[in-house]
């Protein structure tokens, strides 16, 4: 199965120009070399409405995954995780538990981590730590998980 994938890139600083998006990037190389499609890729301020925007915007454009990076922490402009949730028609808290435990291994500032798996209209969205080496680690931490996923978010039949 080819999967679609959209890549939000959740930043203020990126968003203005003042800072260089190093997430979106990152995590399209870990796509392509996992043989996805990435369809749509954007770089949005830490705002509700236009996470939310991008996010129906990338399901609108048929993409099967959708991940964010950043946004996911506890800073007061990390709103990231209320964004999805606000649009879910399901969470599914398995990815969000994984990747911080995987990821205590490597750092004890991952309990602090709010990233999440949810299904929103018929798209994976995966929300991602904003570090670009948490994102690619977090997605390898349940990318065995994702076909699954996008197929029951797709509501493709499945054999099991």
């Amino acid at each position: 199965m080819e999967i679609q994938v959209g890549i939000i890139t959740v930043s203020d600083r990126a968003a203005a120009g003042e800072y260089e998006d190093h997430g979106g990037p990152a995590l399209r190389q870990c796509a392509q070399e996992q043989g996805w499609e990435v369809r749509a890729e954007a770089v949005v301020p830490d705002d509700l409405d236009r996470i939310r925007e991008a996010i129906r915007s990338f399901c609108a454009q048929g993409c099967g995954l959708i991940v964010t990076t950043g946004g996911t922490g506890i800073a007061d402009r990390d709103v990231t995780p209320e964004a999805v949730r606000g649009i879910m028609r399901v969470e599914i808290p398995g990815f969000g538990e994984v990747m911080r435990a995987r990821s205590m291994e490597l750092t004890p500032n991952a309990i602090l981590s709010r990233g999440l798996g949810a299904v929103v209209e018929q798209s994976l969205v995966i929300a991602l730590p904003g570090k670009p080496q948490g994102a690619v680690d977090c997605l390898g931490f349940v990318r065995g998980a994702v076909e699954h996923g996008v197929k029951l978010a797709q509501r493709v039949p499945t054999s099991c």
